[in-house]
């Protein structure tokens, strides 16, 4: 049965798109769900206007994402930890920390984003890599510093 996808189905694909598919699975899951409608002349104009829909919203999106890498690109955050003597931290630095560190200035990045091949362990500075969506990366500096003990 041919049909038209009114919403992304995950591995069949993406609004607007007009896929052949067996009548058991339209009828029983697809149709009922409001996943797709079947491919009628109607349907093939609702699929064009779906088709340019999806598109900018996709451009909008891939706009979004660029401009959002580029107010990132530069920006440095300062984690502080407690640490010995030879600059070794009592624990350690993850990408969830980098990301609150991030939030915290008001860029609104997931710890998934945040690529860190290991936890930081030790003082010093060092270049993280944002990675927002599958296209765009941005460079921030982490800052580790030694946490200053205040007594009460």
């Amino acid at each position: 049965m041919k049909i038209l996808l009114l919403k992304k189905v995950e591995k069949l694909g993406t609004p607007g798109l007009l896929v052949e598919v067996s009548d058991g699975y339209a009828r029983n899951f697809l149709l009922p769900r409001g996943l797709a409608v079947t491919a009628t002349k109607g349907a093939v104009k609702l699929a064009e206007q779906l088709k340019s829909t999806e598109e900018h919203r996709r451009q909008a999106e891939e706009q979004e994402l660029k401009e959002a890498a580029k107010r990132l690109s530069g920006v440095s955050c300062t984690i502080s930890r407690l640490a010995a003597e030879d600059e070794k931290l009592f624990g350690s630095v993850s990408a969830g920390d980098i990301a609150d560190a991030l939030c915290a200035q008001g860029f609104s990045v997931d710890k998934k984003e945040v690529a860190l091949d290991e936890p930081i362990k030790t003082l010093g500075v060092f270049t993280v890599t944002v990675r927002l969506g599958q296209s765009h990366e941005a460079q921030v500096k982490a800052w580790v510093v030694r946490e200053t003990e205040t007594k009460s």
